[in-house]
Parts: structure tokens; sequence; C-alpha cells
């Protein structure tokens, strides 16, 4: 398996509700063979949602989902300028949410899995990305 890249629900379920989790993610976060990265794009969905009061952190704030992250064994994964620069080249399908579509593009453009349970991201299999759930 390639390195994987888990999507903003994926995170917060992995911290507060690790039952909602399939059984193949739970296997790729207890496998340990590769790192799982959390992209600070998540972190950044996280932080305006909290902000916004559509995002309730039980017992934390933004800033200690990124503890929590790195203490769990995650790798944060930054947003290259190169990503940010070529995002207009991934096409636009059903999926519009910009936070969604950056991850598959920066899934796509290292060549990572990105572990998800959103249904329409499968359209971008046909781009290079590959998904796990």
């Amino acid at each position: 398996m390639t390195e994987c890249l888990l999507d903003t629900h994926v995170l917060l379920w992995s911290l507060f509700a690790p039952e909602k989790l399939s059984r193949a993610t739970l296997d790729v976060l207890t496998d340990g063979s590769h790192p799982v990265f959390v992209s600070s794009v998540s972190l950044w969905e996280i932080s305006l949602k909290y902000a916004l009061g559509k995002l309730h952190l039980e017992g934390c704030g933004p800033a200690g989902i990124v503890d929590a992250a790195r203490k769990t064994g995650f790798v944060i994964l930054p947003l290259l300028a190169a990503e940010a620069g070529t995002f207009h080249r991934l096409p636009r399908m059903a999926h519009k949410d910009p936070f969604d579509r950056m991850l598959i593009h920066q899934a796509i453009c290292r060549d990572m899995t990105l572990v998800s349970r959103d249904g329409d991201f499968g359209e971008y299999r046909q781009h290079g990305l590959k998904l796990l759930w």
C-alpha cells in the first residue's frame, strides 16, 4: 500500500469516534509499516469550521487537534506551493468543497491513497486518485 492521507472526517473520527471507521481504515491506522499523513489543509478546515460554529470539538480547540494528531503518530503534511499553483488543473466534477478538492489534488500529486468515506471522491479515480475506505 502507498502512503495514506486522511480526509478531515477520518482524522476527527480517529481521534474522537474510532468506532465510525471502517475495518480497512483501522488496519491502516494500526499497521505502522507506513506513515499516515494529515494535511495542513484539514487543519485549516477544522479551524475555520470551528471559528464559524459549524464544528464542536470535545475537550479541545483546533490547536489541540494538531497536538493530538502528532501524539497519535500522524505526520503533518504541508501544502506545497506547486500543489497550490496547479490546483486549477483538477477537473471540477460533482464535488465542489474546496477543502476536499485540495485533499484530492494533494493525494494525486503525491501518489498517496486518500482515506475517506466520501462517495463523491470516486469519480476522481480516472484522474489518478487512489481511495481507501
